[in-house]
């Protein structure tokens, strides 16, 4: 099995102990996704990026797992590979936006 199934099985069995499934549709996970991200940012508010790293660099790990936390259940609510789905955004990004030869 591999790492990142590992961390959703993990994911899963935390939410599953304590009966929150009914809750995590894909909808509330992509709102909860949202909210994470902009909690995170909260960290960079007013600040230059070094000092809302070196005030808040805590809080900044606690928001990014968050985020990835809620990523990862929605795929997994969606039945979507992760590695497949990041792949292919990377080859359509290459595609979009080639290396310029200068």
């Amino acid at each position: 099995m591999n790492e990142i199934k590992q961390l959703i099985n993990a994911i899963n069995e935390f939410r599953d102990e304590r009966g929150w499934k009914p809750h995590h549709n894909p909808k509330d996970l992509a709102i909860s996704l949202s909210i994470e991200a902009a909690e995170l940012l909260e960290d960079f508010q007013w600040k230059s990026s070094e000092e809302a790293v070196e005030q808040n660099i805590e809080n900044i790990k606690e928001e990014i797992a968050d985020v990835f936390i809620y990523g990862l259940m929605l795929c997994n609510e969606l039945d979507l590979d992760v590695e497949t789905i990041i792949k292919d955004k990377i080859k359509k990004n290459g595609l979009k936006y080639p290396v310029s030869k200068n």
